[in-house]
């Protein structure tokens, strides 16, 4: 089973030293995972990026996910691929992969969640949970009480993305969140190596005293 208690997802546009350096700054403040996420380069300059990522990630055993795209994972050597509602079906995803690949659905609900943890997702991302400006398609804030839902109802790992940042984070996390996706939080800050070690920081020491609770 998957496991991580910060997910870092790259976003080029918010990057102040690009991208790769980023996903070695946030590696060395101790992200377990790191996703890959381009909408606008050509498939082959994504293949060259991913892979070069990919890399970096194998190198320290971090997770790499690539985001939407199971031909840019396949060709990279990613571990897996993130998905959502507008981009190839789950089980389509999963026949091109295999059952060795990692599949992790964004989700809105706590019965799609439930319907792709039934399917065989390794892990759901909710969200927004607040209003984010990252992804413009994002929809409307669903708020917290789906991760009060999730942790009651689901056995699969979880995480919540969507406008979180160090202000509200305790927020998520007193609702019951263990794993939180950020990208501008991250992304956007002159030294994400430090940002990484202080979310991370505050994640591990609320989960411990609510698991001491």
């Amino acid at each position: 089973m998957i496991d991580f208690d910060l997910y870092f997802i790259t976003d080029r546009h918010l990057s102040k030293k690009g991208i790769v350096d980023d996903v070695i700054s946030a590696i060395r403040g101790g992200v377990r995972i790191v996703q890959y996420r381009e909408k606008e380069k050509s498939t082959r300059e994504m293949i060259k990026e991913a892979r070069e990522i990919g890399k970096i990630c194998k190198q320290k055993n971090v997770v790499f996910i690539v985001d939407d795209r199971v031909d840019v994972a396949l060709a990279s050597g990613a571990d897996g691929v993130h998905i959502g509602d507008d981009d190839i079906d789950f089980m389509t995803a999963r026949k091109i992969l295999g059952d060795s690949k990692i599949i992790g659905v964004s989700v809105r609900s706590l019965e799609d969640a439930k319907k792709y943890e039934e399917l065989g997702a390794d892990y759901i991302s909710f969200g927004p949970i607040f209003k984010t400006k990252t992804k413009k398609d994002a929809g409307e804030p669903i708020g917290l009480d789906i991760i009060r839902q999730a942790k009651a109802n689901l056995k699969i790992p979880f995480a919540v993305i969507g406008g979180i940042n160090r202000e509200n984070l305790k927020d998520v996390l007193n609702a019951g969140a263990e794993r939180v996706c950020m990208i501008s939080a991250i992304a956007g800050k002159n030294n994400v190596e430090e940002e990484v070690r202080i979310l991370r920081e505050m994640i591990k020491n609320y989960v411990k005293f609510s698991n001491n609770n």
